[in-house]
């Protein structure tokens, strides 16, 4: 796990940092910046609409009476989609776009899913609830 994390804290941003040497060597640096600057709040602006339109969906599903997992899931999947557009960079913002548009994000939601059920499967998965509210 440690490498996996390593790994990605590393390689990420080496890509970020030779996309924008390369990006900003064709269009000019004060377009990579403007560009930037624009998917950061195009990024802001289709967060917001998105984690709303989820939390209905979360309030919705309790509404009706059953657990909002999916949704729950959807919602953590805006959220590193808006975190991966606060960040600098092309690959980032890739990233983060996709998770915004819902019927993308139902891919990563899928996965996410077969993940967790191939650990349950495998009892790997494990699952603490606390009852003690203070």
């Amino acid at each position: 796990m440690f490498l996996k994390l390593f790994s990605l804290f590393l390689i990420i941003p080496l890509v970020e940092i030779y996309l924008l040497i390369k990006i900003g060597g064709i269009i000019g640096a004060f377009n990579t910046v403007l560009v930037i600057l624009i998917t950061a709040s195009l990024g802001a602006y289709l967060t917001k609409s998105q984690g709303f339109r989820v939390f209905h969906q979360i309030q919705d599903a309790t509404r009706q009476g059953y657990m909002p997992g999916n949704e729950l899931l959807h919602g953590l999947f805006v959220l590193i989609g808006g975190f991966a557009l606060l960040t600098p960079g092309f690959l980032t913002d890739a990233i983060g776009f996709s998770m915004l548009i819902p019927q993308i994000r139902e891919i990563y939601v899928g996965i996410a899913k077969g993940i967790i059920r191939k650990k349950i499967e495998q009892g790997n998965f494990q699952m603490r609830v606390y009852t003690d509210f203070r």
